[in-house]
């Protein structure tokens, strides 16, 4: 590993030591993938990185390719000493919002990790309903190595199943928008219209 990717990487754990200074012993990056698309669920990962760990190529998910995501996406789960991924429906996000439904996500994310952590750190904005310690942080995903960690664990985890639908609704081409309202989606909306994923709330302008 070159000697300015370790540098990069373990400036990604400046906000993850403050807090292991202040006392906390596990510290949980949190964060979303989806909230804007037409289809499909909004996922949410929480992750617990061992303390220090330099995973190379460990960045905002937004900023790899496909190729590495998935490359990170194995090399975390397998070097985690606690990861979960969780999701609400689109059912659930017409119910109660999208912002509601991504908080749900990452709660139960959080829920379900085997090790409880002492503080959570959140990419963007604030959850509510938190049942730990927590605080956000604004592009986080580029700041720390435990949220981009599960900014990656989120958006693969949420791509692999909008895969798996397109075989289900091929009509749609799932498998290349993701469910994002490019022209082809719309397009398809409009000719077949929706189907059980969309999102009723958000599609109401084209069908």
């Amino acid at each position: 590993m070159k000697e300015n990717e370790i540098e990069r990487l373990n400036e990604m754990w400046a906000i993850e030591n403050g807090l292991f200074e202040q006392g906390f012993g596990t510290v949980a990056g949190v964060d979303e993938a989806g909230r804007g698309p037409l289809a499909g669920d909004v996922y949410a990962a929480a992750v617990i990185l061992p303390r220090g760990i330099c995973i190379e190529g460990l960045n905002d998910s937004k900023k790899l390719s496909e190729k590495k995501r998935e490359r990170l996406f194995d090399e975390i789960c397998a070097c985690a000493v606690s990861y979960a991924v969780a999701t609400a429906s689109a059912a659930e996000i017409d119910e109660i919002n999208i912002r509601n439904a991504t908080y749900l996500a990452m709660n139960r994310a959080l829920s379900s990790l085997s090790v409880p952590p002492e503080y959570v750190i959140v990419d963007g904005d604030c959850i509510t309903n938190c049942a730990f310690p927590h605080e956000c942080v604004i592009k986080g995903d580029a700041k720390s190595a435990s949220i981009a960690a599960a900014s990656i664990l989120a958006k693969v985890s949420r791509d692999r199943k909008m895969l798996e639908l397109d075989g289900k609704y091929p009509e749609y081409g799932f498998a290349k928008h993701k469910g994002y309202g490019t022209k082809v989606h719309i397009a398809a909306l409009k000719e077949h219209g929706a189907c059980e994923i969309h999102r009723k709330t958000f599609i109401k302008k084209f069908v």
